[in-house]
């Protein structure tokens, strides 16, 4: 059984790529939970998966993150090299350029509107890039991209399970209203995975965007989940409208926000920081 630490990586490294086998390894910080992070040297990252559901990630993001990146006008990770599974590690795993920032917090942006047009602006360069043979969302990417109903049994069930805790009858609402239409229109390029410990923050100012791994091509709804997780009711709006994108899919996109708070509400203890998260954002739906 492989153990995913600093030692793993550097026997990686010195195996695969021993022109960098003198560089110190130490953990990320926020690493995230599909990969963990380490730093190689100052200038380098190495990104291995968590386990064989995660395993698609590094190989997808070494072939398309390159023919992205020219398309983009901020940051992205950009894979330098790509190592391959072994005795001591079954899956393969990647070297990545490292980008210096902080990761997004409501207190090191200088101003929540602006930011929102900010991030507004790079999803729409991202859906703007050609589309044509990207991957298509599912099951690799918690069917990112795919039409909502695919978690209407998880929706459904969630509601029941918090009974009066949530008000079931608006919550039916909008998820109703979610699920009535579809994304019929050309499949567009989604990040996945649009949320502040994958956005990095300098000056006050979106600076980059990491984390590709969930990436894929179809209905950009989910892009949108951080207008009611992250904004509050004014930025939320500016969000919205920068985005340009129709009524329908912002209605779509409340049924993700909504389908990942009621599942994370429901099934976690409800004193965890998850959920008292999760409640938050069911009353900002509930409340708009």
């Amino acid at each position: 059984m492989y153990i995913i630490n600093a030692d793993l990586v550097r026997r990686l490294i010195k195996k695969q790529f021993p022109q960098w086998a003198d560089l110190p390894v130490k953990p990320v910080e926020k690493g995230g939970y599909d990969n963990f992070t380490f730093h190689l040297g100052d200038e380098m990252s190495v990104r291995l998966p968590r386990d064989e559901g995660h395993a698609p990630q590094a190989e997808k993001e070494a072939y398309w993150l390159p023919k992205l990146k020219p398309h983009l006008s901020l940051p992205i990770p950009v894979p330098l090299a790509k190592g391959k599974p072994d005795e001591d590690y079954p899956f393969f795993w990647s070297v990545n350029s490292w980008i210096e920032g902080e990761t997004l917090r409501h207190d090191n942006i200088s101003d929540m509107n602006e930011f929102a047009v900010e991030l507004s602006m790079f999803m729409k360069e991202l859906q703007s890039i050609d589309a044509k043979d990207g991957p298509a969302g599912g099951e690799h990417n918690y069917f990112r991209g795919c039409p909502l109903t695919v978690y209407n049994d998880q929706t459904l069930s969630a509601l029941e399970t918090l009974g009066g805790l949530a008000d079931t009858e608006k919550c039916l609402k909008i998820w109703h209203q979610a699920i009535a239409s579809e994304w019929t229109k050309k499949p567009v390029w989604i990040h996945g995975d649009i949320a502040p410990g994958n956005l990095l923050v300098k000056n006050g100012k979106l600076s980059a965007v990491i984390d590709f791994g969930i990436m894929a091509v179809g209905d950009p709804a989910a892009e949108l989940t951080m207008a009611w997780t992250f904004f509050d009711d004014k930025s939320r709006g500016a969000f919205l409208q920068s985005t340009g994108l129709d009524t329908e899919t912002e209605s779509r996109a409340r049924g993700w926000a909504l389908w990942k708070a009621l599942i994370t509400y429901a099934w976690q203890d409800k004193e965890s920081v998850s959920a008292l998260e999760a409640k938050k954002v069911i009353d900002v739906l509930l409340n708009e």
